[in-house]
């Protein structure tokens, strides 16, 4: 059998290899110039006033969920085609999560379902961009924020990707209808640090809380203490040690190292991103005549030029073709592709219907596109070669 073909990998070179190296032979291992490079070089990329750099997605989430102000009582309502993280986010603080059901092109949080699953006491969305491709953020900002709600633009899977809005192109992160967006650096995702996440915003308090409650809640503002007596702290003491922790916050601080990474890959990322789109049209053809598999549509037709694809998602028609999909990921495997089901609605796990008393049926598109979804490899370093066989695996099927 010729080598497992994973659904999904990090790309990483010798320039990567090097960036880090640079990073452990500095001053600094942690909380160093490579976040603030970090910080400034991502902001820019996507066009966000500040970037704010976590140790991964998740923690960003949790932190933007504090900023928002959401607690007990509140109600925060997300996609169930999702990872856990992002309806996590709301219990951690004590909030409900709930769900909307999704749009049976993108399979985001669709924006018609949200107007019909609001209530009173909703206090956030978290939009996500599943695969990549953006939720229809202009008509879930218009709706929430009509209803004083925040918008949380999960964008874990589409760093470096977009959509057009009124023949205006924008990057995620970087347009008006998300008041903070949350960015994952995963292992498989288009841009890696390891692990990692950023919270980009163009709000200067969101950002200050941000910074904030990643490290402790701790502020040192080393420029109030130059003179050494203009300024005491909590305790009365004048100096430049003096450090005041304002709030409960938490360790979710990244390392310079993992920067250092990040920074070497966001120079290559729109080239990641492209070949990722290459790959995705190449499936699109092969698959083409296939009336038993669907390919990945777009909201909308502009849109394709736009999207960071981080998952290559098909729906089978398993029933049509007599094979189950345990059988049918069993057949790729002995052809050397690897394939996984992405996602599990979050509804339907265990704790989340023992603790809310969700069932099956409450967001029916999501459920049947779990029961047909299969993810299919896509990574920059599949070669041509790779892809045809792929294709040729899928379409041996049947």
């Amino acid at each position: 059998m010729s080598e497992l073909l994973p659904y999904g990998r990090q790309s990483i070179d010798d320039a990567d290899i090097a960036a880090v190296v640079r990073a452990l032979k500095s001053d600094f291992l942690t909380s160093g110039p490579e976040v603030e490079a970090f910080e400034r070089e991502f902001s820019a990329y996507v066009g966000a006033r500040h970037a704010i750099a976590m140790s991964n997605a998740t923690t960003a989430l949790h932190v933007a969920m504090r900023i928002s102000g959401v607690g007990p009582g509140d109600r925060v309502l997300t996609s169930p085609n999702t990872f856990l993280a992002s309806a996590n986010c709301a219990a951690y603080v004590g909030a409900i999560p709930d769900f909307v059901d999704v749009h049976p092109v993108s399979h985001n949080l669709d924006a018609e379902a949200l107007r019909s699953t609001w209530s009173d006491d909703v206090k956030a969305v978290v939009a996500v961009a599943y695969a990549g491709q953006s939720a229809d953020m202009p008509r879930i900002a218009e709706f929430a924020r009509s209803r004083s709600a925040a918008v949380i633009e999960d964008a874990s899977h589409g760093t470096g990707g977009g959509f057009v809005h009124d023949g205006r192109a924008w990057k995620l992160g970087g347009h008006p209808w998300a008041d903070m967006t949350v960015f994952s650096f995963h292992p498989v995702k288009t841009l890696t640090t390891g692990e990692g996440g950023m919270l980009v915003t163009d709000n200067d308090e969101f950002a200050r809380q941000a910074r904030l409650l990643r490290s402790h809640g701790v502020e040192r503002d080393r420029g109030r203490f130059q003179g050494f007596g203009t300024d005491t702290g909590p305790l009365g003491e004048r100096g430049p040690w003096v450090y005041e922790m304002q709030d409960l916050g938490y360790n979710y601080r990244i390392t310079d190292l993992q920067c250092a990474l990040g920074r070497s890959q966001l120079a290559k990322l729109d080239g990641f991103i492209a070949r990722r789109r290459e790959i995705v049209e190449a499936y699109n053809t092969a698959f083409a005549d296939l009336e038993w598999l669907s390919v990945p549509g777009t909201l909308r037709e502009a849109d394709r030029d736009h999207v960071s694809w981080h998952l290559y998602t098909v729906e089978i028609d398993f029933e049509r073709i007599g094979r189950t999909r345990t059988a049918v990921m069993q057949a790729l495997r002995d052809q050397g592709v690897g394939s996984q089901v992405l996602y599990i609605p979050v509804h339907l796990q265990p704790w989340y219907r023992q603790t809310y008393g969700y069932t099956p049926g409450k967001c029916p598109v999501a459920e049947q596109f779990y029961a047909r979804c299969l993810s299919l490899p896509l990574y920059p370093l599949l070669t041509d070669e790779d892809v045809a066989r792929v294709a040729k695996a899928v379409r041996a099927l049947v």
